[in-house]
């Protein structure tokens, strides 16, 4: 097994409520990297992965809902010409059992395709995925909407992601 990853810095977030989770998803989505970087979200059901996938998406321009692509596995999206015009692939790997279906699902090639990846359980295609830029671990308080959020760069681009 390769070594793991040398995070080259980490940041940290409180959001006593969703509003304070869409205004730092904004805040990465306003940042120049995001065009060809592969983020991803870690956290137990309900942390918020999705939740911040969709604040982030419709801070690169897409419109209209933002689904969980829990069962579909992977929902592509355009970012807006405003935003680079690239693609992004919101996937989800909660529903794999083996990591070898990443393989089956043609998520290979995916992940060789330029612009934006951004993974909901990535665990679950553990060896199988390149390096992230940018990991975000969500983590529910004891009650409410609050959340905590832990950012860790991974590479150059992750570091220029970070809010």
């Amino acid at each position: 097994m390769p070594p793991a990853p040398s995070i080259l810095e980490t940041r940290f977030a409180a959001w006593p409520d969703e509003a304070a989770c869409a205004a730092t998803a904004l805040a990465v989505a306003s940042r120049a990297a995001i065009g060809d970087a592969f983020v991803e979200l870690h956290g137990p059901l309900g942390a918020g992965k999705t939740t911040f996938a969709r604040h982030l998406l419709h801070g690169l321009g897409v419109e209209g809902a933002i689904k969980s692509p829990t069962y579909t596995l992977m929902e592509p999206y355009h970012a807006s010409a405003a935003r680079g015009g690239f693609e992004i692939a919101h996937c989800d790997f909660y529903r794999f059992d083996d990591p070898g279906e990443w393989e089956d699902a043609g998520f290979r090639d995916v992940f060789a395709a330029p612009g934006l990846k951004v993974v909901e359980w990535p665990e679950k295609a553990e060896g199988l995925l390149p390096r992230c830029d940018l990991r975000v671990s969500i983590a529910p308080a004891d009650r409410g909407d609050a959340r905590s959020a832990r950012f860790d760069a991974l590479s150059e681009t992750g570091r220029e992601l970070l809010p």
